[in-house]
């Protein structure tokens, strides 16, 4: 698919890497039917949500180029968003966390393409452009609240996962892909909830991903903010489901104050919430998430950091002291006897950087095979090595073309022929020998000169471990795109029809024209339709002050009552929706 940036300075920027899950928004499949779930959601949440919402929605919405009657096109969002600094783009429902934290921190919204269903209407696990735009969307002009978004994901792009991270989102992805689909064999949908379940149960210790994904939950899609006696909602799941916006203000819903504790919460998005968290403000969210981000592998380096990285068991960063980042999939984190890191070890294709940019000629093809090297200080020297200067260097004969012995604090010795220092910002990041052999005092071989020339990293200390790459314009990213796409409808004559008749509906809201034909439209849903409870409300919204039409505001109000009982599932809908009717709410 060609990219189209909407002229929105956000998405331009997107890197490469990223582009990858865009998907068209496809506007034209949206069905009249499909518009008619966007527009009955939207009157609810301006019905409950005008009072518990913490922002005011109509003015959210209309700065997140939102209405009340129509699903928006990304263009539309697009031209708002942009005058707060935001863009989005449209994907193919869930996609991998770390991609969606990376968004967040290029402030782009990330807003899935399809629309639930007419019979998930009130609430569905599968994200959705309701759940995407009308729930995060018209918060996001507040300052401190897309500060907090954009910090959430900028460190959400450097936490670690863990292998079983990866189990747990597709088996959410697969869960929310059939929930959607039509025709499902309800068996398929109980097995893929117990895998969400298992998995959910057996991730282990969690990752750094998966604490982070807590906090998100706890407050981008579950948040409520204010007093805990009498919060107000901000959290887009919260504000996407017509059911669970009201349900959660319940007693029997715990209220927990929001603090950093709310990392040992998980939580399960096939059920109702067991508790909330309340912030008392936006900017008590942005000091839980430096208190996290000061325990994160990234800040704090070491060799319990290394080991997060190779239970990851994917492509992570590691950053030496001296700069130089190696990153790879690493595989070994050897200490000393005294608990010390002493030699790090990645496998397969890895890359050498400084300051985010590959440094030339050492990219995946020149270490094809892995890398690995000592960490520590040199024994007898106080000086670290990465500091000497070229005086020191010479005075200690670590000159080029002579052969070389270093000795670390941990044991480790490194002899060979000095080919080349590498310098970066006067300080020493890597040596490269001919002629090596690195062992530690054990006898246990890490480099045999038969394997070729070594690349020594320079460091005293491993102080930083993050996920993914250096630069992410070389060497290709571990993110995937699903090859589980979501199930697009395959209508049926019957399913045309009746999308027919909401058009009908919704061009004599629209255009004011005449009524009499609300009469045989009515007549036809009775026929052919007869779980229809949509259709007929749009009508009754129609003809309810009409006192020409008061003949067929009964009918339709004495049809939707015996529904309401004939079809216990579209109960609250139809009870929700004769309300806001019977209340003669304004939409402005």
């Amino acid at each position: 698919m060609e990219f189209f940036d909407f002229n929105n300075p956000q998405v331009a920027q997107l890197p490469l890497h990223l582009r990858k899950y865009i998907v068209d928004q496809g506007y034209e499949r949206y069905t009249p039917v499909n518009h008619a779930v966007w527009r009955y959601v939207m009157r609810q949440n301006y019905s409950y949500l005008k009072d518990a919402a913490y922002y005011p929605y109509i003015p959210g919405l209309k700065k997140a180029g939102l209405t009340i009657e129509k699903i928006p096109s990304l263009q539309e969002i697009n031209d708002a968003l942009a005058e707060i600094g935001w863009g989005a783009v449209t994907v193919d429902g869930f996609i991998p966390p770390a991609a969606f934290m990376e968004y967040q921190a290029c402030r782009v919204l990330v807003i899935a393409a399809d629309i639930r269903q007419l019979e998930h209407i009130e609430y569905t696990s599968a994200p959705d452009i309701i759940h995407e735009s009308a729930g995060h969307a018209p918060i996001i002009s507040d300052v401190k609240y897309n500060q907090y978004l954009s910090y959430l994901g900028s460190i959400g792009t450097k936490a670690l996962f863990s292998s079983k991270d990866y189990a747990l989102y597709e088996s959410i992805r697969e869960l929310s892909i059939l929930k959607e689909a039509p025709n499902v064999d309800p068996a398929k949908i109980i097995a893929a909830e117990e895998l969400v379940l298992f998995n959910q149960k057996n991730l282990g210790e969690p990752s750094e991903m998966a604490l982070l994904s807590r906090l998100q939950w706890w407050t981008v899609e579950y948040g409520l903010i204010g007093d805990l006696n009498n919060p107000k909602i901000y959290g887009a799941g919260l504000l996407s489901s017509i059911g669970e916006s009201s349900s959660c203000m319940r007693p029997s819903v715990k209220k927990i104050i929001y603090t950093i504790d709310a990392v040992n919460y998980s939580y399960d998005i096939t059920q109702p919430q067991p508790q909330l968290f309340v912030t008392p403000t936006f900017q008590n969210l942005i000091d839980v998430l430096q208190q996290f981000e000061s325990r994160m592998a990234f800040r704090v380096g070491g060799y319990e950091s290394m080991m997060k990285a190779i239970e990851c068991k994917n492509i992570c960063t590691a950053v030496y002291s001296s700069g130089l980042q190696v990153s790879g999939i690493f595989v070994a984190a050897s200490v000393d006897h005294s608990g010390e890191l002493k030699y790090i070890q990645a496998q397969g294709p890895t890359e050498l950087a400084y300051s985010d940019l590959q440094l030339p000629g050492h990219d995946t093809s020149y270490h094809r095979d892995g890398f690995g090297s000592p960490v520590g200080k040199l024994k007898g020297h106080t000086l670290p090595l990465e500091n000497w200067d070229d005086a020191t260097c010479w005075a200690q004969g670590l000159v080029a073309g002579k052969t070389v012995e270093l000795n670390f604090e941990s044991g480790i010795c490194v002899t060979g022929k000095l080919e080349q220092v590498l310098r970066k910002e006067g300080k020493i990041i890597l040596l490269t020998f001919t002629d090596c052999t690195v062992k530690d005092e054990d006898g246990k071989v890490y480099f045999d000169p038969a394997w070729g020339n070594y690349d020594m990293a320079v460091g005293g200390k491993i102080v930083s471990v993050f996920n993914g790459v250096a630069d992410k314009n070389h060497l290709v990213d571990q993110l995937y795109v699903s090859s589980n796409l979501t199930s697009q409808p395959n209508y049926t004559e019957s399913d045309k029809t009746y999308h027919a008749l909401f058009q009908q509906i919704r061009t004599i809201r629209e255009q004011h024209s005449s009524k009499k034909a609300l009469v045989d439209i009515r007549r036809q849903l009775a026929n052919d339709f007869n779980e229809d409870w949509l259709a007929s409300m749009e009508i009754l919204e129609l003809v309810a002050e009409d006192p020409d039409y008061s003949d067929l505001a009964e009918e339709v109000r004495n049809y939707l009552l015996q529904q309401k009982e004939k079809f216990p599932q579209y109960k609250k809908l139809i009870e929700d929706g004769l309300r806001i009717i019977d209340a003669k709410l304004r939409f402005e």
